[in-house]
């Protein structure tokens, strides 16, 4: 039976991994084959280029492999969806972009399979509090603010 000897988590941009580094000394290090990774992963991930994947390695003690390619972090598709390089250096003071919350849920319903919570309210909230510390207001088109607000007990 094969047991895990390391899980590894990497960013790579889709259709775009070589054994140079961080791939290469991470799977190298373990003793997997680093090209098989490679091509594997590129041909999975051909189609989005222009994506960086959080991808999870699991390596197994006969020097196997198997991964799994996760959807881009919240901040990513926030970057994408306003077109924007960085988030603010000062967020609670330099506001660099609004949102709309409907496009908030939409994110939420498009992340929720990666997320560690339950509802969509509560994915909503998580997405609020990435969305606060780039330096992004939120539009509430008269919806309340504190429904996506967690309650304290």
């Amino acid at each position: 039976m094969k047991t895990i000897l390391k899980i590894i988590k990497l960013n790579i941009q889709g259709g775009q991994a070589n054994p140079s580094a961080p791939i290469g000394p991470s799977l190298g290090a373990v003793g997997v084959n680093i090209m098989d990774f490679c091509n594997k992963f590129n041909k999975i991930t051909k189609v989005k280029t222009n994506e960086i994947l959080p991808v999870i390695i699991n390596v197994y003690n006969d020097k196997s492999f198997d991964f799994k390619i996760k959807k881009e972090s919240i901040k990513t598709k926030i970057f994408y969806f306003l077109n924007i390089k960085k988030g603010s250096n000062e967020p609670n003071k330099k506001k660099i972009g609004n949102i709309n919350i409907e496009d908030v849920k939409n994110i939420a319903k498009y992340k929720m399979s990666d997320l560690n919570c339950f509802k969509t309210s509560s994915a909503i909230s998580m997405i609020i509090g990435t969305l606060k510390t780039i330096g992004i207001n939120i539009i509430y088109n008269n919806e309340k603010k504190n429904k996506y607000k967690k309650k304290k007990n």
